[in-house]
């Protein structure tokens, strides 16, 4: 809805929104990456607190298999190619209820239920094991190389930037973007062993607003894939985003018939989050089969 303004509220808002401008530019010349890591620390809770914590359990849903763009079209191979008829995709997600659990040094237990099947997921830090019944894989399988390398650059329960020195990494300021219609401050993080990431960091909150996520291979074209991070809540005294949603952009490859629509997002709804929960070793071990037949 339109409203009509009077002159003296037209100057008013242009008066002010010269201020905010100026405001703005002066904070993008006065922070550095290390200011700007450093309010994110201290709107996520502090670093103290962060340090702290030795382990975290989530609980929610993940989204899975929405998508409403019409199906590709199939052709026959007839003599006239005639088209074959598809099956609508569901336009709805199924939300699939999970539980992941964290404990320093980058161990992580990954546990999902589809179709009254436990699918399980454990990395040590250093190996990993999957279970995936739903597939009629029903014994435990070592990570691929490609499984396990992924795993290896994910980042520890607090995040790329707590303690980002220690670990390793630099940061870079590169400007500021849009995101969504906020300002943010682009960060590139390269790591110890040199690859690198992008973390836009809101200019009002200074949390996170967007993460560049690691690139999939789909039709065989790798995909940029961006994270977005929202409502943000305090938990055990920390700040916590309990909505997640994947973003896999469109890359149409030269002399592809594809029309480079994106993906459906892929949304995580996060219902709990406990801090420091006592964890059992056991839990980050080698899957047993008898751990994912309890759905009887």
């Amino acid at each position: 809805m339109r409203r009509k303004l009077t002159g003296f509220c037209t100057i008013l808002i242009f008066v002010l929104s010269l201020r905010v401008g100026a405001e703005t530019a002066k904070a993008q010349i006065n922070l550095s990456a290390t200011d700007i890591v450093t309010r994110n620390v201290t709107a996520r809770g502090g670093l103290q607190a962060w340090r702290a914590v030795q382990s975290m359990s989530w609980k929610g849903t993940l989204g899975a298999g929405g998508n409403q763009r019409a199906p590709l079209p199939v052709y026959g191979t007839g003599k006239n190619h005639t088209r074959i008829p598809t099956d609508p995709r569901p336009a709805n997600e199924v939300q699939l209820p999970f539980v992941m659990e964290m404990q320093r040094p980058r161990k992580v237990r990954f546990e999902i239920q589809f179709k009254g099947q436990t699918a399980i997921q454990v990395y040590d830090g250093n190996t990993g094991w999957k279970l995936r019944p739903y597939l009629n894989h029903l014994e435990v399988e070592p990570f691929t190389p490609d499984e396990s390398h992924i795993a290896s650059m994910q980042p520890d329960l607090d995040g790329p930037l707590i303690d980002y020195a220690a670990k390793g990494t630099r940061i870079e300021l590169e400007g500021m973007e849009k995101v969504e219609d906020r300002d943010t401050y682009k960060l590139k993080l390269t790591m110890n062993d040199g690859h690198a990431l992008h973390v836009w960091i809101d200019a009002q909150t200074f949390l996170e607003a967007k993460v560049e996520g690691t690139p999939r291979r789909l039709d065989g074209i790798e995909h940029p894939v961006e994270i977005y991070y929202r409502d943000f809540r305090q938990q055990g005294g920390l700040r916590i985003p309990f909505v997640l949603e994947t973003k896999v952009l469109p890359v149409t490859k030269p002399g592809s018939r594809s029309d480079g629509a994106m993906a459906p997002v892929e949304r995580i709804s996060i219902e709990t989050v406990e801090v420091n929960p006592k964890l059992d070793a056991s839990l980050f071990l080698k899957p047993q089969i008898q751990s994912a037949s309890n759905q009887h």
